[in-house]
């Protein structure tokens, strides 16, 4: 998919030890690149990283914060990459109620940090920074939020990933501005993916943790939002997204690159988080649900929609998997790791990430004159 795009690059990862920073590591290596990763310990346990044991495949490992800059500071200068991918965040929307400001710090400074650093270090590189869907103010409107649409957030966790793209746009205009590419030869643009699944993500409160971790107890799966609608998508799918989004970074001087990404499912492939749930029963071949709805829980958008036009235009990125494809090999994951796999899962991942490769583009592409109407 990417040639050789990565091939010798040197990749620096905040947050490889978490869900899809080691999903990318893994990717990353397979790509022929020197990957070095900065973070803090594995956050679950079980975890991908540990499962696929993942530190075997990095050139440097550094276990520490991002809000500590002078170590971020240190690690960068060492690797001097060609290219950043930012992931590291608290990424918990339950979470970031009882810690607001962790939060706050870790999604905002810790993004700050990236970019200060690169600016104060300075030398040609790549950075591209995952923020979240959540950084839209989301109006539960009908159609997909694009790139250009109002930042904000109803808690702490949307809040501080709007603060965060909201930042980088600053920091790139001040430091970084595309125009002026040739004076300091950074480029930097962010990204906005849909709701992430697939093996080996064990997160608190995660839909997909829930579903498996009920499953492998024998007890039913409690749903507290059945009804609730989002852009659900396979851990692969905005991870090449990232991926095609650095290597036309580094082939091309074109400013509008500089900018932000959504990465989602097409039109249509957006389900209730029901019928997600059952999907993944259907395809474990075990398993129930029930709906543990409160009428007094926290707030959670029930609708979330994606626009990709602007991936789908200027990159020539599409989706490869839609929900049942997406379904089949999360369920595959899965079972082979609670049938003995712990420890042994990185060749799943990488039978995931071939097959994925291998894969065509789905869906129609709707002509721009069709698309959902205009903010």
């Amino acid at each position: 998919m990417f040639a050789d795009a990565f091939r010798a690059k040197k990749v620096f990862i905040t947050g490889h030890t978490g869900f899809k920073g080691s999903w990318l590591t893994i990717w990353l290596h397979r790509l022929g690149a020197r990957v070095s990763g900065y973070a803090l310990p594995p956050p679950t346990e079980p975890s991908n990283f540990v499962a696929s044991r993942v530190e075997e495949l990095l050139e440097h490992h550094y276990l520490h914060d991002v809000r500590d800059v002078d170590a971020l500071e240190n690690a960068i200068r060492e690797v001097d990459p060609d290219v950043i991918f930012h992931l590291a965040a608290q990424a918990l929307v339950k979470l970031s109620y009882e810690k607001p400001r962790d939060t706050f710090e870790t999604n905002l400074m810790g993004t700050v940090n990236v970019l200060d650093v690169v600016h104060r270090v300075g030398r040609p590189r790549v950075c591209v920074m995952i923020t979240s869907d959540k950084s839209y103010e989301n109006k539960e409107v009908v159609w997909g939020y694009r790139e250009v649409d109002e930042m904000g957030g109803y808690d702490p966790y949307s809040a501080s990933k709007g603060c965060a793209e909201l930042a980088i746009s600053a920091m790139r205009r001040s430091y970084f501005h595309p125009d002026k590419l040739s004076q300091h030869r950074i480029k930097v643009a962010s990204t906005r993916a849909g709701n992430v699944i697939g093996g080996g993500d064990w997160a608190l409160d995660r839909i997909m943790t829930d579903v498996m971790r009920s499953i492998s107890s024998g007890r039913p799966v409690e749903v507290r939002s059945p009804d609730s609608v989002r852009p659900w998508q396979y851990v692969l799918e905005p991870l090449s997204g990232y991926l095609t989004l650095a290597a036309k970074m580094m082939a091309s001087d074109d400013p509008a690159l500089l900018s932000a990404w959504n990465f989602g499912p097409m039109v249509g492939n957006e389900i209730p988080v029901k019928e997600l749930v059952e999907m993944v029963i259907r395809d474990y071949g075990e398993g129930t649900w029930k709906d543990t709805s409160d009428p007094g829980q926290r707030h959670e958008a029930r609708l979330l929609r994606l626009a990709i036009d602007k991936a789908v235009w200027d990159l020539g990125w599409r989706p490869r998997w839609g929900p049942d494809r997406a379904v089949d090999h999360l369920a595959k994951w899965y079972r082979k790791f609670y049938h003995g796999g712990e420890g042994q899962m990185r060749a799943q991942c990488e039978h995931d990430i071939q097959d994925y490769e291998n894969s065509p583009f789905i869906g129609e592409v709707v002509p721009l004159t069709e698309a959902a109407p205009a903010r």
